[in-house]
C-alpha cells in the first residue's frame, strides 16, 4: 500500500507527456505509469483524481528576496512562501540582501549571516527553502569562509558589480575562483558601475528625477559590459558563473558567445522580461511606473523576443523571479523620491508558473517539456536540489496539478503575498495551478491552502561535481 496515487493526469518531464499515474508513498515518488491503481501493490490511502490536469514537477525558483520575520511583521516569510505555493513553487532559494533583514546590513561575516538568516526563518516556511548569501564588499574575508558556507549545504552565493555594497573586481574574481574549488557557483547581478553612476550622476544634475529616469540611466550597454566581464573572470577562475536576471538581447549574446567558448557559464531570465516592456514607464499612472522600478529595468519588444528565443534555443537556462516583496504604501510610497532613492524590485514569487506557461506555451514559444526544465529539472539539477525537479521515482513528490484549460485575469486581490501590488495587474494568461503537493503533502488543495507554518525544510544542497 502506498501513502497516495495521482490519477488520471499528463504527466510531464523534459522526455515528454504521457497520460499516467503517479504513487508516492514516504514523502518520495515510488513509481510512474499507467494503471498503478488496478494494482494491489499501489492501493493507495488516499487518491486524487487528476483528470484533464498536466501533473508537473513543483517549481523551484532560485531568485527571490522574501523578507525574515521580524516582531512588527512575523508573518512576512511565511505568507510569501505560501504565495509561492499557490502559484506552483515547491522549493525557493532566498538572497539575504540587506533589505531581506536580519544581520546582513550590518555583519562582516559569511558564516554569521548564515546563522543568522536559519534562526530567523526556522520553522516559518509551508514549503521547502533554502539560501543563497550574498557576498558584499564589507564581508571581511569572503575567500577564507567559503569553504565552510559550502560545507554547511549553501553551495551557491551571489555577488553585486553595482550598488554600495559591490565586490571590486578583484575580490569578485577570487570569490568566483572559491567558491569554485568549494565545490560552489557564484551568481552575479551584471550592470556596469562606471556606466551606470555616471548617468545617474547626469540625470540629477539636469533635473531628471522622476521614476522613468531609472531605465534610462541603467543602459543595455551597462549590463552587457559587465555580463562580457562577467564571463571572463569565469574563463580567467575556471569556474561556473550563473549570470541573474538578464533582460536584454546585447547581454544574452555575451552569454551566447561565453557557452560556444566553453565557460560553464548560466544564466536565467525574469516573468517580468518576458511580458512586459519599457513602454510601462511611459504609463499615465504613476503607481503602475514606480512598481515597475527594478534593476535592470524593463526593456523594448526586440529584447522580450530575444528573451523567448533564448529559452528555447538554450542560451538561458532557466526562468526565476528575483520577487521583492515591495508595497506601494511604503517601499514605493507616492509622491515619488527622486528615482535613485526608489526601492529596486517588484513582487513575482506567485506568478511565474501561470506567466511562463500563458505567455510560453500557450502561444507557442516553448513546448511543455521545456517548460518544466526552465522551471524545475534544470534549477534543481544547477543548484544542488537532487531530490527535486522532476516526476520520477526516487524524487520528492513535489507535484503541482495544473489546468491548461482555465482562461484568467491576473488581479493583485487574487493574489496571496505580502506586497500590495502586481506589476502584471490586468495581465490575460491560460492556465491555473489546481492543487500542489509538498513532498507528498497537500500543501493547496483544489484553490484552498491546506498546508502548515513550518512544514517546509531548510534544504541543504550540494552541487554535481
Amino acid at each position: 500500500m502506498t501513502d497516495l496515487l495521482i490519477r488520471g493526469g499528463t504527466v510531464v518531464t523534459v522526455d515528454g507527456s504521457r497520460r499516467a499515474d503517479v504513487a508516492v508513498d514516504g514523502g518520495r515518488i515510488v513509481d510512474v505509469g499507467p494503471g498503478l491503481g488496478e494494482r494491489a501493490a499501489n492501493d493507495a490511502r488516499e487518491t486524487v483524481d487528476a483528470t484533464g490536469l498536466l501533473v508537473l514537477p513543483g517549481c523551484i525558483d532560485v531568485h527571490t528576496h522574501v523578507r525574515v520575520p521580524t516582531d512588527a511583521e512575523p508573518d512576512r516569510f511565511f505568507q510569501d512562501s505560501v504565495a509561492a505555493a499557490f502559484g506552483g513553487t515547491t522549493t525557493f532559494l532566498v538572497f539575504n540582501t540587506p533589505s531581506t533583514g536580519g544581520a546582513t546590513a550590518v555583519s562582516t561575516s559569511l558564516r554569521r549571516n548564515l546563522a543568522s538568516w536559519r534562526s530567523l526563518t526556522d520553522s516559518e516556511s509551508a514549503i521547502d527553502y533554502g539560501v543563497s548569501l550574498v557576498v558584499m564588499g564589507q564581508i571581511e574575508d569572503p575567500v577564507a569562509e567559503i569553504p565552510a558556507i559550502v560545507e554547511a549545504g549553501v553551495p551557491t552565493a551571489k555577488a553585486f558589480m553595482v550598488y554600495d555594497f559591490r565586490l571590486p573586481d578583484r575580490t569578485l574574481l577570487l570569490t568566483m575562483r572559491a567558491m569554485a574549488r568549494a565545490g560552489g557557483m557564484l551568481q552575479v547581478h551584471c550592470e556596469d558601475p562606471v556606466l551606470i553612476d555616471a548617468a545617474v550622476e547626469a540625470a540629477l544634475a539636469r533635473g531628471d528625477t522622476a521614476p522613468p529616469f531609472h531605465a534610462v540611466t541603467r543602459s543595455r550597454e551597462a549590463e552587457a559590459v559587465a555580463t562580457h566581464r562577467a564571463m571572463e573572470f569565469a574563463r580567467a577562475a575556471d569556474a561556473p558563473a550563473h549570470v541573474v536576471h538578464l533582460s536584454c538581447a546585447a547581454a544574452l549574446d555575451e552569454v551566447r558567445r561565453a557557452k560556444a567558448a566553453g565557460i560553464r557559464a548560466h544564466a536565467e531570465t525574469c516573468p517580468h522580461y518576458l511580458t512586459l516592456t519599457e513602454s510601462r514607464y511611459e504609463d499615465p499612472d504613476p503607481a503602475r511606473v514606480i512598481g515597475a522600478v527594478i534593476s535592470p529595468p524593463l526593456r523594448s519588444a526586440t529584447d522580450r523576443d530575444a528573451m523567448w528565443a533564448g529559452l528555447a534555443d538554450g542560451t538561458l537556462d532557466l526562468v526565476a523571479t528575483d520577487h521583492v516583496p515591495d508595497r506601494l504604501d511604503r517601499e514605493k510610497v507616492l509622491p515619488a523620491p527622486p528615482f535613485d532613492q526608489i526601492s529596486n524590485g517588484a513582487p513575482g514569487i506567485e506568478t511565474l508558473l501561470t506567466l511562463v506557461y500563458g505567455h510560453g506555451v500557450a502561444k507557442g514559444r516553448l513546448t511543455l517539456e521545456r517548460m518544466v526544465d526552465l522551471l524545475a529539472t534544470t534549477p534543481a539539477r544547477l543548484f544542488g536540489l537532487g531530490s527535486k525537479g522532476s516526476i520520477e521515482p526516487g524524487k520528492d513528490a513535489d507535484v503541482v496539478l495544473f489546468d491548461p484549460s482555465t482562461h484568467r485575469t491576473i488581479r493583485a486581490t487574487d493574489l496571496h503575498h505580502t506586497s500590495d501590488y502586481t506589476a502584471y495587474e490586468g495581465l490575460d494568461v491560460d492556465g491555473a495551478v489546481r492543487s500542489v503537493f509538498v513532498r507528498g503533502r497537500l500543501v493547496v488543495r483544489d484553490g484552498a491552502f491546506v498546508g502548515q507554518r513550518g512544514f517546509g525544510r531548510f534544504v541543504e544542497r550540494r552541487l554535481d561535481s
